[in-house]
């Protein structure tokens, strides 16, 4: 990319007065893929004054108008489809075909659910003695993952877009290139200056500023809790908003009265390796009753060696983990496993097959854990499952709550006896029977799992502040 130095600020790439460089790394084969800038606070403090000053008149821009904008995102979204799919791969080490059919694909799905809400959203209305009005909140700051790049940044972005406020991103340092191409759409799309604007950088320092400072109305965080309670103490001195998705550790409940147990189990264990593991939402513990539990093991060991793992750019199932930090932190947990107890019974920390270069690692499975061991209580992040024996269902559901996380939840069972199961399990999205992710659906956790939710009307409404009129009605 010709601008891999600058910042996108108030329409235009402009340059930082940082001579940092950040290298970005090709996780496939730990080669160095181009370099960003290290943004400061000062960047910070342009971008935040170009998007306070363009929010004077775009909170004013009409439904339509919005509507218009995010049709025209979509159209370019497009134009550059394929570019998007090369830069996911090269950066963070999605395979080649999630990042043509998951990874890059979910910004359009992103955008267009957002514009869906926005055509039947109503944004004023009468409610009982008074008017309901509902103003979009002003500048919003975002700071973005590595592991869904693009899915995280339409997230956000669409909605706020939506509201009527204007934006600050900081995305990850790890994948910036799909930000900085999303600029390039937005140019080319229209969105006027100073809406939009991206600033590269670390997070303790460039998202450290984001958070502070006393002119965004709102921080949008996506990423580890560690770093979320980070954003949001930053963020208490000038009592903004903050919305937060964190970290999960999510269970897989598989009932007694599952119609298939073995293609359960495979398509738990295969959810849980997507994507490397790298997902918050993955379903990281398999929980299985000891009668159908060491059929349970057998399937998840075949799983785990039959997922292909290697080069993103062939035909694999799984790539390389995003970054060497990730990657080692992985191995660690694997060892750590292994030192608690748990029975590894597939995979661990040797490197695949013809994987000498890159971050690669083996899909592993854990039996015999227990809920007590880190493995079982800390979010790994990598392709690691944990299997894990209950006596009744009353001891699974106890299992599943007994977490501080509350993301993401799975029951595998009889229709209805998986839904009065779901009903007990405290997350904020519970998936049963495998159903796939419905459209503008909630999502966001309990707990450390963090607040607010995101997608569709529940993501436009996190960019919105609330006003009551009242004697405006007339009779």
């Amino acid at each position: 990319m010709s601008n891999d130095l600058n910042f996108y600020i108030n329409g235009g790439w402009v340059k930082s007065d940082s001579n940092e460089l950040i290298d970005v790394i090709n996780p496939a084969n730990e080669e160095v893929v181009g370099q960003v800038t290290a943004g400061t606070k000062k960047d910070i403090d342009k971008a935040v004054a170009a998007a306070l000053d363009a929010f004077d008149s775009y909170q004013s821009t009409s439904k339509e108008q919005r509507i218009e904008l995010l049709n025209n995102i979509i159209t370019e979204y497009k134009n550059r489809y394929d570019d998007f799919v090369q830069i996911i791969t090269k950066e963070m080490g999605a395979p080649i075909w999630l990042s043509e059919r998951a990874q890059a694909s979910t910004g359009i799905k992103n955008i267009q659910e957002t514009l869906d809400a926005l055509k039947d959203y109503q944004f004023e209305k009468p409610e009982g003695d008074y008017t309901l009005i509902k103003e979009p909140i002003g500048v919003v700051g975002m700071i973005t993952p590595w592991n869904w790049p693009m899915n995280q940044i339409t997230t956000k972005v669409s909605a706020a877009l939506a509201a009527g406020c204007t934006m600050v991103l900081k995305p990850s340092e790890i994948s910036p290139y799909c930000a900085m191409l999303l600029a390039e759409v937005f140019d080319k799309a229209g969105v006027p200056d100073g809406v939009f604007n991206v600033v590269n950088g670390y997070g303790p320092i460039v998202g450290a500023a984001l958070s502070e400072h006393p002119d965004i109305a709102m921080m949008s965080f996506t990423g580890s809790t560690k770093a979320g309670i980070a954003v949001a103490q930053a963020s208490a001195v000038s009592v903004k908003r903050v919305h937060q998705e964190l970290g999960g550790k999510s269970s897989n409940i598989i009932l007694d009265d599952v119609a298939d147990l073995e293609k359960s189990v495979k398509g738990g264990a295969g959810h849980c390796f997507l994507n490397s593991g790298q997902s918050c939402n993955a379903p990281t513990k398999m929980l299985v009753s000891a009668k159908n539990y060491d059929k349970a093991v057998e399937v998840a060991i075949q799983t785990a060696n039959n997922t292909t793992v290697g080069d993103p750019l062939g035909e694999y199932r799984i790539g390389p983990i995003a970054n060497k930090a990730q990657y080692e932190k992985i191995l660690r947990m694997i060892e750590i496993g292994i030192e608690e107890g748990a029975t590894l019974v597939a995979g661990g920390i040797e490197k695949p097959d013809g994987c000498e270069k890159g971050y690669y690692v083996k899909p592993t499975v854990f039996a015999d854990v227990t809920n007590d061991m880190t493995i079982a209580k800390e979010e790994i992040f990598g392709p690691v499952l944990c299997l894990i024996k209950y006596e009744t269902e009353e001891e699974a559901i106890e299992i599943a709550n007994d977490t501080p996380y509350g993301l993401a939840g799975y029951v595998q069972g009889e229709q209805s006896h998986a839904v009065e199961v779901a009903s007990k399990i405290r997350a904020g999205q519970i998936t049963i029977n495998k159903g796939a992710r419905v459209r503008s659906a909630p999502f966001g956790g309990y707990g450390s799992s963090g607040n607010g939710r995101e997608h569709g009307t529940h993501g436009l409404e996190e960019c919105l502040e609330t006003k009551a009129v009242i004697g405006a009605l007339v009779e």
